[in-house]
């Protein structure tokens, strides 16, 4: 049976808690493969079998805890919609509450700041008739705006997995009903216990929408990239149909059409450059800042943006299958995926309410028997703290706000990250093995150098690229465009001859030329001691000497080699300054990979390596205890790309192999290894500060809540004071992983 994946967005999940029971229950459900719940995303990722689950049921399963399932078929703005209702949802709810909750205030405190205050509304009813007017305020506020938190709250019961709603929802509780015992039948508690608790109760209840509100609008940034990208989508295009301009929906884009794309438009699709020539800026793929000149058969991608010149194109990716889209779609991937580091938060979240439960019970208790008089009093306060300053938001905030700023910040740099997992990985690798062609080098042969023994050298030039312009092997091609670039004309080659492993022969204006390697000039019987130093020094260089004889007589020599990157130097230097180790993988001969790692400054090399040997490679450093990341060009490398902790693919423009990578470089820039490292780096120790800040700020809250230091200071915490810090630290998370944004590589 072949699995399938879904993902879709759910609206009412508060806390790690929601997210963790979503998923325990999903993946208990028989079909499901892998389901993976993302809370600050608000989305679902789901591998099931088809054959023995439906969508439908997994939408039916969802509801029935509580939660509501938007239909994968609403797109990308699903999830962008859901979080402006859930704001605009929480606003109201925040207003109504406020609405109720500051008289209330005023009513019951009031009197404690100002005594003519009490004095006055004294005057105008007793005690027991304001304590009522409480009462009145109250009950809209918790069974009002509050609702969500019972009605979740009882979910989670029923289904024995309490989380943050529970806790609020007894907080909450607790005082209010409390308060209503206490005014209704005063005498069934100790004398100077029936206190009114009904403000504690409405203040809980409003300063967690607040902090729900705030977080919310706080999540919406974490997810601006995506919405930053959806946006780079044109939303028409102008088709050339029947010889016509017309302007059609992106939708109607289909592949073959001929498109227009004026100056400052952007590219509505993905196609081939057919007529004009222009500018166009590419940093939305690239992250490069310089615009790429584009002429007829230049490949164009959608979204970029045309700067001068009018363009003709002809589509050939359109919808999901442009580049953006798919960029689009990683990001989102990315942002659903959980590193290890939330798995174990996961799961320590699914037992942090109960253990919390347990204390506030245990805190009630000890309180009543050994606490002072009005025992009571003390014990419910304490207990209602407990409940309120340990709600578990701020735990399942910690990873995903930060995986979701990390990668879309990456996407703004030309940094692909294919899973959220990859960040956590590439923070903690410390080998770093480069492969050489492609990667290091540029990939392709180039005239490096050239010597004429006898006079100027454009015209030995000319007349080697005369004769080379015969053959296609990669050498000739790498003659011809340097005499090319030049200007030199070439001119008619007769009887050509070529031999295979010394070089070849031609006529060229009258004159006798033969090209080829040192074998073939001492074939020839020629001297070439006035060249021997200069070509073992080439050779050395990791270029191959050509021997350049004109009418029988040694003339020149041309160096031809894969040039290094001018960034390669750089980007060694700058992975060996944060202490990674940096070695070279590649099939070539010992003595050229070596020559190459000289230049770029790596001590280690790996040569003679076949392409299908390199992942054992990879295995056997793994093997050492070393944590790889591999860097090749994504498509000869797979294997060993899957193989490392991390594969990062060098990618340019279309052609990125986003299958065998989890990072991908888009602008196939080399210092963007260091910038991704960077990047990973930061977002693991953001991370860890949350991670940090949640745990640390319950562990050191609640024995503060409980009155464990009421013995030696006299301190009690407040419920409302608890209620205002537990939205505080969900608000740091999402603020500390905010920063990421300001990400400088």
């Amino acid at each position: 049976m072949s699995q399938t994946e879904i993902r879709f967005a759910i609206e009412g999940m508060t806390c790690a808690a929601c997210s963790g029971r979503i998923e325990r229950v999903l993946n208990k459900l028989p079909g499901v493969i892998n389901a993976q719940v993302n809370l600050s995303t608000a989305q679902a990722s789901i591998d099931y079998l088809p054959e023995t689950v439906s969508p439908a049921q997994l939408y039916a399963r969802i509801n029935k805890l509580g939660f509501q399932a938007i239909e994968a078929e609403q797109e990308n703005s699903a999830t962008e919609s859901l979080q402006e209702r859930e704001q605009n949802n929480l606003k109201q709810r925040l207003r109504f509450a406020l609405l109720f909750t500051l008289p209330l205030i005023l009513i019951s405190m009031g009197p404690m700041f100002i005594p003519a205050l009490s004095n006055a509304m004294l005057k105008l009813m007793p005690q027991g008739g304001w304590h009522l007017m409480e009462l009145l305020l109250a009950t809209p506020v918790l069974f009002g705006a509050g609702r969500d938190f019972y009605r979740h709250g009882w979910s989670e019961l029923q289904q024995l997995a309490p989380g943050m709603n529970t806790l609020v929802m007894f907080g909450s509780s607790a005082a209010y009903f409390y308060s209503l015992l206490a005014l209704l039948l005063p005498q069934l508690f100790p004398a100077g216990t029936a206190n009114s608790y009904f403000e504690a109760a409405a203040v809980i209840v409003t300063l967690i929408l607040l902090g729900k509100y705030l977080e919310s609008a706080a999540k919406g940034r974490t997810s601006s990239a995506i919405r930053k990208l959806v946006e780079l989508q044109p939303k028409t295009a102008t088709v050339i149909r029947n010889g016509e301009a017309e302007s059609v929906p992106i939708e109607s884009v289909r592949t073959g059409d001929l498109i227009l794309v004026k100056p400052g438009e952007r590219v509505p699709v993905d196609g081939e450059v057919t007529q004009g020539s222009s500018f166009v800026d590419e940093a939305m793929i690239s992250g490069e800042p310089l615009a790429v000149e584009k002429n007829s058969g230049d490949k164009l991608i959608g979204g970029t943006i045309n700067q001068s010149g009018a363009l003709h194109f002809e589509a050939e990716q359109v919808g999901e299958n442009t580049l953006l889209a798919q960029i689009i779609h990683l990001v989102e991937e990315a942002q659903a995926g959980k590193p290890p580091i939330q798995m174990m938060a996961d799961k320590i979240a699914a037992v942090f309410v109960p253990i919390v439960l347990l204390l506030a019970s245990i805190t009630f208790i000890t309180w009543l028997l050994i606490g002072p008089e009005p025992s009571l009093n003390y014990a419910f306060v304490a207990a209602v703290s407990v409940l309120v300053i340990a709600c578990p938001c701020a735990m399942g905030l910690a990873t995903p706000t930060a995986i979701m700023v990390a990668t879309g910040k990456g996407a703004e740099l030309g940094l692909l990250f294919r899973k959220g997992p990859a960040l956590e990985a590439l923070a903690e690798i410390d080998t770093v093995v480069l492969d050489k062609t492609g990667t290091v080098t540029k990939g392709f042969p180039e005239l490096v150098k050239i010597i004429a023994l006898h006079g100027d050298e454009n015209p030995l030039l000319q007349w080697a690229a005369s004769a080379e312009s015969q053959s296609e092997h990669p050498i000739a091609k790498a003659v011809v465009s340097a005499a090319q670039a030049r200007n030199l004309s070439l001119s008619a080659a007769t009887q050509f001859q070529a031999e295979v492993g010394f070089g070849l022969s031609a006529e060229v204006e009258g004159h006798n030329i033969e090209i080829g390697a040192e074998r073939l000039m001492l074939k020839l019987g020629l001297d070439l001691a006035p060249l021997a130093a200069e070509a073992e020094m080439q050779a050395k260089a990791a270029a191959t000497p050509i021997f350049i004889a004109v009418d029988g007589v040694l003339a020149g020599l041309l160096a031809v080699a894969d040039p290094i990157k001018e960034e390669s130097r750089s980007t060694v230097a700058a992975l060996k300054e944060r202490g990674l180790k940096v070695m070279l993988l590649t099939g070539d001969h010992p003595h050229t990979a070596q020559a190459v790692a000289d230049q770029v400054g790596i001590d280690s090399v790996i040569a003679n390596v076949l392409p299908a040997d390199k992942a054992r490679e990879v295995k056997r450093l793994q093997q050492t205890g070393a944590k790889v990341a591999f860097v090749g060009d994504g498509i000869n490398d797979a294997p060993a790309l899957a193989q490392a902790e991390v594969g990062i693919a060098i990618g340019t423009g279309t052609d990125i192999a986003i299958e065998a990578a989890d990072v991908i470089l888009m602008s196939g820039q080399l210092h963007g290894i260091s910038k991704a490292i960077k990047l990973a780096q930061q977002t693991l120790k953001t991370i860890r500060h949350n991670f940090f800040w949640a745990y640390a700020y319950n562990v050191a809250l609640i024995p503060l809540a409980a009155g464990l230091f009421f013995p030696l200071t006299g301190w009690l915490l407040n419920p409302m004071i608890a209620a205002a810090a537990m939205s505080v630290s969900s608000l740091f998370v999402v603020s500390n992983s905010l920063r990421l944004r300001r990400f400088k590589a």
